[in-house]
C-alpha cells in the first residue's frame, strides 16, 4: 500500500502482484490464464469499489470508523450516505500492467517499491528561507521532471502523513502466499509446474565492508574514483561514543 503522490499529497493506492493462473479447486493441476488476457479491468474496478465501500459502511455502522477534524460531519448517517452515493457515481481507476518477463524483474519491482519512503534525499534540491525545494514528476505533462516548493512546516506535515501507524502492515500476502499456507502451496505449485527449487548457495565470507561492496557492486574503495590512484589512509578517526544506526 502506498499513500503518497509526487508532491507528498495524501494519495492512498494499492500495488498488487497477481500470478498469471492458479490452482484448481482440487489442487491437482495448475490453470494458466490466457497469454494475452488476464481479467476485465473495468469489471475489476467496479468490484474493488464495491468491496471497499462495503467495508467503510460496515465500519461506520459499527462506530469503528475514525471521523475527526474536517470529517466530523460524516458521523451523521445521512451525510455519510451522500458520500457513499458520490463514491458509487465515480469511476474508480484500476490499472493492470503486462506480466513480468522473468523472476529477476519481479525482484527489481519489489526492491523499487516495497521499502520506499514518501520522498528521498536526492529529490530535495534546496532549503532556503524556511522553504523546501524538491523535484517531482508531472504525469499530466508527459512525465516531465519539475521543481516545486513548500514552506518547511507544510513539507514536514505532508511527510508525516505517510508515516506508518503502529502495528499497521503495509505489505501483505494473500492467497497462495498467505503466511499460514505459503510453504505447502509453493511446494505444490513447483511440483505441478515441474519447476525445481533453486539451490541456495553457500554463504560468502568477506574480509571487510570494502570487500563486500566490491564483490556486490564492483566499487573499489581502495581506488580514487576520480584519478584511479590507490587511496592512502592518513589516519583513523575513533568515535568517542557508540554511533547508533538511524
Amino acid at each position: 500500500m502506498h499513500t503518497w503522490g509526487q508532491k507528498l499529497q495524501l494519495h492512498p493506492h494499492v500495488h498488487t502482484i497477481v500470478p498469471g493462473g492458479g490452482l484448481s479447486e482440487d489442487n491437482t493441476r495448475w490453470i494458466f490464464c490466457k497469454h494475452n488476457f488476464f481479467m476485465p479491468v473495468k469489471v475489476l474496478s467496479k468490484r474493488f469499489r464495491r468491496k471497499l465501500i462495503d467495508g467503510l459502511k460496515e465500519l461506520h455502522g459499527d462506530k469503528e470508523l475514525y471521523l475527526g477534524g474536517a470529517l466530523h460531519s460524516l458521523q451523521d448517517p445521512e451525510v455519510f450516505q451522500r458520500l457513499v452515493d458520490r463514491l458509487y457515481a465515480t469511476d474508480w481507476v484500476v490499472y493492470a500492467k503486462p506480466a513480468f518477463k522473468a523472476p529477476a524483474t519481479v525482484i527489481e519491482y519489489l526492491a523499487r517499491y516495497t521499502h520506499r519512503i514518501a520522498i528521498s534525499n536526492y529529490r530535495i534540491v534546496n532549503l532556503e528561507n524556511d522553504t523546501v525545494f524538491f523535484r517531482y514528476r508531472d504525469y499530466r505533462d508527459n512525465n516531465k521532471q519539475k521543481i516545486t516548493s513548500l514552506p518547511a512546516v507544510e513539507f514536514i506535515r505532508r511527510f508525516l502523513l505517510h508515516v506508518v501507524s503502529k502495528r499497521f502492515v503495509r505489505i501483505r500476502y494473500v492467497g497462495l502466499l498467505s503466511n499460514r499456507t505459503r510453504a505447502r502451496n509453493v511446494l505444490l505449485c513447483r511440483k505441478l509446474l515441474k519447476v525445481k527449487p533453486e539451490e541456495v548457495p553457500e554463504p560468502v565470507e568477506y574480509e571487510d565492508f570494502a570487500d563486500f561492496l566490491f564483490q556486490l557492486t564492483g566499487i573499489d574503495l581502495t581506488v580514487c574514483p576520480v584519478c584511479g590512484s590507490p587511496m592512502i589512509a592518513g589516519r583513523t578517526l575513533q568515535a568517542n561514543r557508540l554511533i547508533r544506526a538511524p
